[in-house]
């Protein structure tokens, strides 16, 4: 069977769905993943083609602000979000998905629930199609509204119709791979057609420090992903980890020079990049950002989190990590060196926040594995 991916150009919106595609090709399906070129190298050694297509962030919203440049993700106005997602980056994937579905003739398209984009070109095809999820399902705010009657004209203008009350999911079965306990009751509720999926860690090759894996005192891990760095909330997370009894490992991430965060002391250590996957299964303590790869792969490992959301769906992640009783989160002018300490020190102690975090991760490990599903994508074709 020939199956077409396709993701949004960040690492938050393609690692989710990459142990699927690899686990449909482990099988002996065709499988062509459309995104950006940065992904290339990520997806080629696992048999996967790579297909450039679409846009990256920068780009759209560049577009979005008729050319006017982006800098920090949390510096983007507000007004500009519901075009890029609802209009910009949907009609840039289906222009570009159309060429190569017509040549690569796919029985199954997979497209993650932020790149409707991919959703309406197997519309236009007329192809089956499923949605990929890449965490908790979020309910539409004013932005998110505004994003999907944006989406709405894209969809009329490509001559498809699309369910009005699920115009991201665009009636397509939902691939899921949020834990159904933190997940929103009313969306579980509503979604006969959802696909269990076990969320699996995915990162590139890498080493880790000796000292990681001899593990001889608690090990911090913090990290503000890939697009949302900032150098402030860094350090003062840097100052109040270092007053702890541990070792602290600091991903800075592509967009935090580690030269930027200064002199650090003694029992903390900064990288550029880490391997997440097979870091995560040594550590102690998250405190990260609430991107949803991070906050998955935490549940997977049964790990407390302190989260420091900095924008998009982190807000709500770090909800439900609090909701859940599996960590805190620290917002705003609450986000301190002292709170951090404060926090942390707790997290590392609490053994309600680690019998908590115990149980996700065994109702993680008993969700239907990407090999599960896999083999059944054939059903859907």
């Amino acid at each position: 069977m020939r199956i077409l991916f396709s993701s949004l150009q960040t690492h938050g919106h393609t690692y989710p769905l990459v142990p699927l595609a690899i686990a449909a090709r482990k099988l002996g399906h065709d499988v062509t993943f459309v995104t950006g070129e940065a992904f290339a190298d990520a997806l080629t050694p696992h048999g996967i083609e790579h297909v450039t297509g679409g846009l990256g962030m920068r780009e759209a919203f560049a577009i979005a602000q008729e050319g006017v440049p982006v800098g920090q993700a949390q510096d983007v106005r507000p007004d500009v979000i519901p075009r890029v997602f609802g209009s910009v980056l949907p009609r840039r994937f289906a222009s570009d998905l159309k060429p190569v579905i017509a040549d690569r003739k796919p029985d199954l398209i997979v497209h993650e629930l932020a790149n409707a984009g991919a959703g309406l070109a197997a519309k236009v095809a007329g192809l089956p199609a499923l949605c990929h999820s890449f965490g908790r399902m979020w309910q539409p705010d004013d932005i998110g509204s505004l994003a999907q009657s944006h989406l709405a004209e894209v969809a009329a203008d490509l001559g498809v119709s699309v369910p009005s009350d699920d115009l991201m999911v665009l009636g397509n079965p939902y691939i899921d791979i949020c834990p159904p306990s933190v997940q929103d009751p009313a969306f579980l509720a509503r979604s006969p057609k959802r696909i269990e999926l076990r969320p699996v860690s995915f990162a590139e090759p890498g080493d880790l420090p000796s000292w990681v894996l001899e593990h001889r005192e608690p090990l911090v891990y913090l990290t503000l992903g890939t697009a949302f760095g900032d150098v402030g909330v860094l350090r003062t997370a840097i100052e109040g980890l270092a007053a702890l009894d541990a070792r602290v490992l600091v991903a800075a991430g592509p967009t935090v020079e580690v030269d930027a965060l200064g002199d650090v002391p003694d029992n903390v250590v900064v990288v550029p990049w880490l391997p997440q996957s097979d870091l995560l299964p040594h550590v102690d303590l998250v405190v990260h950002h609430g991107g949803s790869g991070t906050t998955l792969g935490a549940f997977g490992v049964g790990v407390p989190q302190l989260v420091v959301p900095q924008g998009a769906d982190q807000f709500s992640n770090a909800e439900m990590v609090v909701e859940a009783g599996l960590g805190d989160q620290l917002i705003g002018d609450d986000l301190t060196a002292e709170a951090i300490t404060a926090q942390a020190r707790r997290l590392l102690t609490d053994e309600a926040v680690h019998g908590a975090a115990r149980a996700i991760a065994d109702e993680v490990a008993a969700m239907p594995s990407p090999h599960d599903v896999a083999r059944r994508l054939p059903e859907y074709a």
